[in-house]
């Protein structure tokens, strides 16, 4: 476990200079990184997570001009790069030849998801470090994403070689997902809600075609704790604990004001601890707008057949 101050960014660096795994957080959850350029390195982050090969990663650079480096840039990328980046947007765009990437990290594919994060002890790492980070959430494939360092090493602990600890994780939710070539195509509901993304596209995004999987987080089943999860539930059954929104009786509560933003926040920090009764969870319904399109697609998925 290392702290997120000089020292401990210049070790988490090094580690993954040396072709290891390091955890790190985001503003969105916990990365588990791994050097995008190095197939070992990315082949270690599939192994520690039992991560199906066919599901794509998100590569994390520093800035704008180092995503471009990798990518065809479009004048889509480039207005929605200009209004949300740094922050939990990634972009889907073709690769550029000679990119350098493993080609683990795009499964295959000929794009690439690539984001800028927000949050200071992610921007110091990319820094120090020099070079793109592919990094899917740091947890077992399919469980509860990580938005604390303890969820980390609760799921990974003794599988990679450390935790940049920088507390809690301010917005809780994976980031949205958007394909910009040629058009807008929402792949993801996450951490930026889509109305924001229609303001300044000026339109909602589009809707991808059912079928094969082209970014990350579009596994059916995904985000899941070990035991099941009902949905849109008023109040629990026998044997259920509850997982609230808005004033009413539960076992924990995303917001008792029913504050969306606060909600996504708290969504996999609550399903961590109620997972840890070994019961059944009942999910208060959530509203469909805004951060709870994410929400509800993060619950549907947890829910999902495994």
């Amino acid at each position: 476990m290392l702290t997120a101050d000089d020292a401990g960014i210049a070790r988490a660096a090094s580690l993954l200079e040396s072709g290891l795994t390091v955890a790190f957080p985001t503003e969105t959850v916990y990365g588990l990184g791994a050097d995008a350029r190095n197939g070992t390195a990315v082949a270690a982050v599939y192994e520690a997570k039992g991560r199906p090969a066919f599901n794509p990663l998100i590569v994390h650079v520093a800035g704008t001009q180092q995503a471009q480096e990798y990518v065809h840039w479009s004048d889509t990328a480039d207005l929605l790069a200009r209004h949300f980046w740094p922050g939990p947007l990634t972009l889907v765009l073709p690769l550029r030849e000679g990119h350098g990437l493993a080609s683990l990290v795009t499964a295959g594919l000929p794009t690439v998801a690539i984001r800028v994060p927000a949050h200071p002890a992610a921007r110091a790492l990319l820094q120090a470090f020099g070079g793109p980070v592919a990094a899917p959430s740091a947890n077992p494939s399919g469980r509860i994403s990580p938005t604390r360092a303890d969820h980390v090493m609760a799921g990974l602990g003794g599988k990679i070689a450390a935790v940049l600890d920088d507390g809690p994780c301010t917005v809780g939710l994976e980031s949205t997902i958007v394909a910009t070539d040629p058009q807008a195509l929402l792949l993801r509901a996450g951490g930026l809600a889509t109305e924001e993304l229609a303001r300044v596209l000026g339109e909602m995004p589009g809707q991808p075609e059912a079928g094969a999987i082209t970014s990350p987080g579009q596994l059916l089943s995904h985000y899941a704790p070990g035991a099941p999860l009902r949905l849109d539930a008023c109040a629990p059954v026998s044997g259920e604990v509850m997982l609230g929104f808005g004033r009413m009786d539960c076992d924990l509560n995303l917001s008792e004001r029913g504050d969306l933003t606060e909600a996504a926040t708290r969504l996999f920090d609550c399903l961590h601890q109620l997972d840890r009764t070994g019961k059944p969870i009942a999910v208060a319904p959530i509203p469909e707008h805004g951060l709870g399109r994410a929400i509800n697609d993060r619950l549907r998925r947890a829910a999902a057949p495994r």
